[in-house]
């Protein structure tokens, strides 16, 4: 039963109320009670009387589109803590309004010059609302520049969040109508998302993203041949758990620039986990969900495949640190794994195999997924790790890898050159005796510290134990006739670096150098 509450009731009119709605509730006898509250303007405690008599008999009793003043009074008198109180929210129109933003849960729309709403798919999204609201407290809290919503709207039958953006503009916006500021995009994208993936979240304020691609696989691997499946949830379950920042959707149309400073939007997708999640749903925005259909982005993002494709390329560079085709190549795929596991559940869930382009989607990710699931066996990646081939013919690689490290710290040339050297004698070392007459990998790992900076280059490779440090130094005040020929690369790496140290654990050679900056 629907009972309208309306203009005053007070205390010469709630007694003639009181009987009716008992009549009311005596003859039509209903199992709920709604009282709509759009047209009442003041109420006293008499009023009140009579809502608390009717709550005592309908347990469940709600109260609907209260206005502010009356919503106040109920506050006050703890009606809002006994009882369901939805206030009533003013109605604005979309009509012609621009889409900034779009993601699962809804679209993102500038209203004027100053403020966009977040208009919800969802037509009872209010616990939506208060969530995003709540989660873009938090990180803000934390450091993460962001806006927060205001106020609630309705928009047609659907509610909306209303945030002030003075004449922000998104990157997908600039990315294309301003080409030539991709750089600048990429550089501040990668920044934002750093100290998004840098921030940990106080435990339990957030959800495990790691929980959400235990779904998608779980889904996804009824599509896929049972082996490939299995490998699947299991690479997932591997995933350790890690409380830093996800944003979930971090995509072009949710970084926005407002006059100098870069803000994170659309927050409801908010959780925490390994990162690898995040560049899954990244691949996705900027490559994956385009693949088939090259005009998907157009219409996602607003500019075209080949733009996505050369951003998302340059952001991952910026993000790990290295322009190394390898490096890139190898946590892209990763990347991948988990972007198609998602995209298959997703398009199956909305119907994608009863059109022709849905199933063509599916069956191209599916037959990517597999491939990719051959040919890695975890998810996880170092951003400042390299493995590859000991062979010579990969020096140069290993050495531009270790430089751009040692050019992002500051590094000086002279030190720089020193470790040049050092890195050389070492790998050449590994590539000439840890596998000889075979091959096999060999991992080189930078890492730069902070007060003091010190720079620490870890060479890794499964080959026959040595420990190179163990043969003696030459004597380097013995004339030519006298020297040996050989055995001065060991000790200039020695002479040249702070530190140098070897360990020989679980059947892996650890050699390590370390130079003080």
């Amino acid at each position: 039963m629907i009972i309208e509450l309306k203009g005053r009731i007070d205390s010469n009119n709630a007694p003639k109320l009181e009987s009716d709605v008992f009549a009311r509730l005596k003859a039509e006898k209903p199992t709920q009670i709604v009282m709509d509250a759009a047209d009442l303007a003041y109420i006293s405690s008499a009023g009140l009387r009579l809502i608390l008599r009717v709550k005592k008999r309908y347990a469940d009793l709600r109260i609907i589109n209260v206005n502010a003043d009356v919503y106040d009074i109920l506050e006050m008198t703890g009606f809002t803590e006994m009882m369901t109180v939805e206030k009533a929210y003013r109605t604005i129109s979309i009509e012609g309004c621009d889409v900034i933003g779009s993601g699962s849960n809804g679209n993102i729309y500038r209203i004027d010059d100053d403020t966009v709403v977040k208009v919800y798919n969802n037509t009872d999204a209010l616990e939506e609302i208060q969530h995003e609201r709540e989660v873009a407290k938090l990180a803000l809290i934390l450091g993460i520049p962001t806006a927060i919503s205001y106020d609630v709207v309705r928009v047609g039958e659907r509610y909306g969040a209303v945030f002030e953006l003075l004449n922000a503009r998104t990157f997908s916006e600039i990315l294309a109508s301003e080409p030539d500021r991709m750089d600048w995009c990429a550089e501040e994208y990668v920044s934002l998302l750093k100290k998004i993936h840098g921030t940990l979240v106080p435990e339990g304020k957030l959800p495990d993203m790691k929980e959400r691609a235990r779904n998608w696989a779980s889904f996804t691997r009824d599509y896929l041949p049972e082996e490939a499946g299995n490998k699947l949830e299991t690479m997932i379950d591997a995933v350790p758990h890690d409380d830093h920042m996800l944003h979930g959707d971090y995509h072009t149309r949710n970084v926005v620039v407002q006059g100098d400073e870069v803000l994170l939007i659309d927050m409801d997708t908010l959780a925490i986990g390994c990162p690898v999640f995040e560049l899954g749903s990244m691949y996705n925005s900027f490559v994956g969900y385009s693949e088939v259909d090259h005009d998907t982005i157009l219409h996602y993002q607003g500019f075209d495949l080949e733009t996505g494709k050369t951003f998302w390329r340059r952001s991952l560079a910026a993000y790990l640190g290295t322009t190394n085709e390898r490096k890139l190549r190898e946590v892209e795929d990763k990347a991948r794994i988990v972007g198609y596991t998602r995209g298959i559940r997703r398009s199956i869930r909305r119907g994608g195999l009863d059109s022709e382009k849905g199933r063509a989607e599916i069956d191209f990710w599916k037959s990517e997924l597999l491939e990719l699931l051959d040919k890695y066996d975890t998810l996880l990646f170092v951003p400042n790790e390299l493995e590859l081939e000991a062979v010579q013919e990969n020096l140069e690689e290993v050495q531009s890898f270790v430089d751009e490290h040692l050019e992002a710290a500051g590094c000086s040339v002279k030190a720089q050159m020193q470790i040049g050297v050092a890195v050389e004698e070492i790998f050449i070392n590994i590539s000439s005796y840890a596998y000889n007459p075979d091959t096999g990998k060999a991992t080189v790992r930078v890492a730069v510290s902070d007060e003091p900076v010190v720079v620490t280059i870890t060479f890794l490779d499964h080959g026959v134990p040595y420990d190179p440090l163990a043969k003696q130094d030459p004597d380097v005040s013995m004339s030519a006739e006298e020297r040996e020929i050989g055995g001065l690369g060991i000790f200039m790496t020695k002479s040249l670096m702070d530190d140098v140290s070897y360990e020989y654990i679980d059947g892996e050679n650890i050699l390590t150098l370390k130079k003080n900056l």
